[in-house]
C-alpha cells in the first residue's frame, strides 16, 4: 500500500529530486534546493510517494482564496519517475488532494497542463479524475 506523505525535513525534500527533476529537467541539482525551499515557502506544500528511499511520485499544490475561485488549491507540479510511470502513483496523489480539499472545505482544485503529444496520458488521468478544460491560460514574459 502506498502512504502519501508531506515533505517536513530536508530529507524529504531530496527524496523528491529525481521526480520533480522528471518534469523540471532545468532545475539541475545546483538550482534544486534552494528553488524548492522557495516554493515552499510561498505557501506550498508537496506530498510524495515513496518507495526505497526514495519519491516515485510528487504533487506541489498552493493553497489560497480569490475572488474567482472562492478558496482553491492549485496544483502546480504532478510528476512521476518514468521507471514508475502507468503504476497508478499520480491519480494516488490525486485523489489524495481530492480528500484534503474536501476535509479542509477548499471550493476548488485547478492545474494547467501543456499541451503535446506527450502530455496525452496526463490528459486521460486529468479528465478521468473529472477535471473539465476551463479556460485558455494567457501568459507572457517580463
Amino acid at each position: 500500500m502506498s502512504v502519501i506523505q508531506l515533505v517536513d525535513t530536508d530529507h524529504d525534500i531530496d527524496k523528491c529530486r529525481r521526480a520533480i527533476q522528471a518534469l523540471r529537467p532545468l532545475l539541475t541539482d545546483a538550482l534544486y534546493p534552494e528553488a524548492i525551499h522557495k516554493t515552499l515557502a510561498d505557501n506550498r506544500q508537496m506530498a510524495f510517494i515513496e518507495e526505497n528511499d526514495e519519491a516515485v511520485a510528487v504533487a506541489v499544490f498552493e493553497t489560497g482564496y480569490n475572488l474567482f475561485r472562492g478558496k482553491y488549491i492549485y496544483i502546480d507540479d504532478l510528476s512521476t519517475l518514468p521507471e514508475a510511470r502507468g503504476k497508478g502513483y499520480a491519480g494516488l496523489l490525486l485523489d489524495w488532494i481530492f480528500d484534503y480539499a474536501k476535509r479542509e472545505q477548499f471550493d476548488e482544485i485547478h492545474l494547467d497542463s501543456g499541451v503535446s503529444e506527450a502530455r496525452t496520458d496526463a490528459h486521460r488521468l486529468y479528465l478521468n479524475k473529472r477535471f473539465q478544460v476551463a479556460s485558455l491560460h494567457f501568459s507572457v514574459k517580463v
